[in-house]
């Protein structure tokens, strides 16, 4: 979806016109997708073996752990505002572009939890699982996150749409193959965990300067 409306916005075809209509259409299509995956993961029979594999019943029934995960959620959009507004004026101090602040200093500090965690596991064996945790965290925010805000933007104006500059689609497409190529075998191996820390340099250096 990106790529595309990324490609139709810069040539200028017939349907950069239509780019929030289109987002809109992409982000229920998507949005869709990921219920239809959650419901087949909550309702498969095959559970994963890394997570209960020595591990009593879970200790909240399914009802009050969801009412816990959405208050939990609540408070961390939350607290990441607070951490925004508390940013700015030290962005602003330093003169650190926006691009960099998003993709590099928020993203690190948002996805804390999740690296930890993967880190955690990976140093325990478990690189399948270390892998899953990382690349499940991104695809909530592709899947979910993304689509959610496009369609909650058409409350407001402008609207958010699919559409981004040449650079981050090309930064995007790289980091997915990249991504695809390394941890598709689920295993975590030194050397490809430095390359993808590499990577995310270079583009961490590319986000500086933008």
């Amino acid at each position: 979806m990106i790529v595309l409306l990324g490609l139709s916005h810069q040539v200028g075809d017939p349907a950069s016109g239509h780019e929030v209509t289109i987002s809109v259409v992409g982000a229920v299509v998507l949005l869709a997708v990921y219920g239809l995956w959650v419901w087949n993961y909550l309702h498969s029979d095959e559970a994963p073996e890394e997570a209960h594999a020595g591990h009593a019943r879970p200790a909240l029934p399914f009802r009050p752990a969801l009412v816990v995960l959405a208050v939990s959620g609540a408070a961390a959009a939350l607290v990441s505002d607070w951490f925004i507004a508390a940013l700015d004026p030290a962005v602003e101090a330093l003169g650190i572009s926006k691009a960099f602040t998003g993709l590099v200093i928020v993203a690190i500090a948002g996805n804390a939890v999740e690296n930890v965690v993967g880190i955690t596991l990976a140093a325990k064996g478990k690189s399948d699982l270390a892998v899953s945790v990382v690349k499940n965290s991104v695809a909530q925010i592709a899947a979910f996150l993304y689509p959610a805000l496009v369609l909650l933007s058409l409350m407001f104006d402008p609207h958010l749409t699919f559409v981004l500059s040449p650079v981050f689609i090309g930064a995007l497409v790289v980091t997915a193959l990249a991504m695809w190529q390394i941890t598709g075998d689920g295993k975590a191996l030194l050397f490809e965990g430095a390359a993808l820390v590499g990577l995310y340099v270079i583009l961490a250096t590319l986000m500086w300067f933008e």
